[in-house]
């Protein structure tokens, strides 16, 4: 009878600690229902096409198996597949990104989904963040302006040590922005009024009079966006 030690034992599954690994292992999670939905339901539209069609639960999953490595999320980035693009939002390390990174990957976002999720887990959490609410502010490209409103909002959700005064000081950048008519960039807009107005009291009495003030205005975008923003700052 051979010895128990002599008996082959089970390798453990190599660790997916490379982007071809992990791009595999994305195309394995993918489904054809979650890449159907993503258009028709959600209004995600990937120009180049490259979607495997992975949840957002099972790239959470991959994520804390992994763990933060900046190089790893910079050749995610650059293979363009949608789910690699969200999921290096989430590994990629807040201070190790660079300014020009940030303008970078703000180039190449082409729907929300990218563009909330790089802002929202990456982009709020580093110290370029604040800049780059003011540059992006201004752009003409519909990602790149929802951007900083994405930018602003998640700050204000998450940044509790900020002063009030930046945020007070982002509100002409909202009204500036109000009249854009672009679905992305109004809904982008939206969300960052109401989110700065929930953040502090203060601030919130201040939305609301830019809230009205929008509300009233005889431009069609920007009534939208002051309604939108009343119904969340008043039932608050």
């Amino acid at each position: 009878m051979a010895d128990s030690s002599s008996k082959k034992r089970k390798s453990p599954a190599p660790r997916i600690d490379d982007v071809a690994g992990v791009l595999a292992a994305l195309k394995r999670l993918g489904t054809r229902k979650t890449r159907d939905e993503m258009e028709p339901r959600y209004g995600i539209h990937v120009s180049n096409g490259k979607v495997f069609g992975v949840s957002m639960a099972n790239l959470k999953v991959q994520a804390k198996r992994l763990g933060r490595s900046h190089t790893l999320a910079a050749g995610l980035w650059e293979s363009g597949w949608y789910d690699a693009r969200l999921l290096a939002a989430l590994v990629d390390e807040p201070e190790k990104v660079t300014g020009p990174q940030m303008d970078r990957w703000a180039r190449d976002f082409d729907n929300w989904g990218v563009c909330d999720t790089v802002c929202f887990h990456l982009f709020d959490r580093t110290p370029h963040a604040p800049a780059k609410v003011e540059c992006w502010a201004g752009r003409r490209d519909e990602f790149v302006r929802r951007a900083a409103f994405a930018l602003m909002a998640s700050l204000a959700l998450h940044k509790k040590e900020l002063d009030d005064a930046v945020f007070r000081a982002w509100l002409p950048l909202i009204e500036r922005a109000a009249t854009d008519d672009r679905n992305f960039v109004k809904k982008g807009v939206s969300w960052a009024l109401r989110a700065v107005g929930l953040r502090r009291p203060g601030l919130r009495a201040e939305a609301v009079v830019l809230a009205i003030r929008l509300a009233d205005s005889d431009d069609a975008t920007a009534r939208w966006i002051g309604k939108d923003a009343l119904r969340d700052l008043k039932k608050r």
